[in-house]
């Protein structure tokens, strides 16, 4: 007679979640680029016309100034912040450097908002110090021309990170770990270390107080 083995039963811990304050410290500028209500704007408006959208097209002037402000991220209660998905972006790209797997700190790792962007609702982090100066660079599109940009420049500013974090998975250690290799190795905003398009500017990094 053939015995089966006995299959073990499956247990499933509850979840503990656990929260930390950290305080950051910007150790090089932080270029912000939020796309701008007008350009959303524009963007329906050719969708909806179709093909018509591209009959008589004229070239408006372009405005710098409208496009330093439309790139700024502002919460409902007036205050200006940094999107707060670009952190837990920045702690799962670090994960490669220290051989946590990607995919797990999906679910590990969450920084919470301190208010929502005004425009398109994106939760913010708030800048707890830094004033926004118009900051004018050539780059390149997605069909190889180059052209001028003006973003919102931080050269000093920091930020308050409240985290939520699952103690399974990662220790307050690992948390603080993490974080700190995101402020030296990948950067957050525009021209970070980490850029998807490019080696970037050396931009966004910071260090834990």
């Amino acid at each position: 007679m053939t015995q089966t083995a006995p299959v073990a039963a499956l247990a499933i811990s509850a979840p503990d979640f656990r929260h930390l304050k950290i305080d950051i410290k910007g150790t090089a500028p932080l270029v912000i680029n939020r796309f701008s209500a007008k350009a959303m704007e524009i963007m329906r408006q050719t969708q909806e016309a179709g093909s018509t959208a591209k009959s008589k097209k004229t070239r408006d002037p372009k405005d710098f100034d409208a496009l330093y402000e439309g790139a700024k991220h502002i919460s409902n209660e007036g205050w200006e912040g940094i999107h707060a998905a670009a952190f837990r972006n920045a702690a799962i790209s670090a994960c490669r450097a220290c051989g946590f797997k990607m995919t797990h700190a999906k679910l590990a790792f969450m920084v919470l908002s301190d208010g929502f962007d005004r425009v398109d609702g994106a939760p913010l982090v708030r800048l707890t110090s830094g004033e926004a100066e118009p900051w004018t660079a050539p780059t390149r599109n997605a069909t190889g021309v180059v052209d001028l940009r003006c973003r919102p420049l931080y050269r000093e500013w920091s930020a308050t990170l409240r985290i939520r974090y699952d103690a399974g998975m990662l220790t307050d250690s690992d948390v603080v770990n993490l974080l700190a290799r995101v402020g030296l190795q990948v950067g957050i905003g525009e021209g970070r270390p980490d850029s998807k398009q490019s080696a970037g500017l050396g931009f966004g990094l910071f260090e834990l107080v």
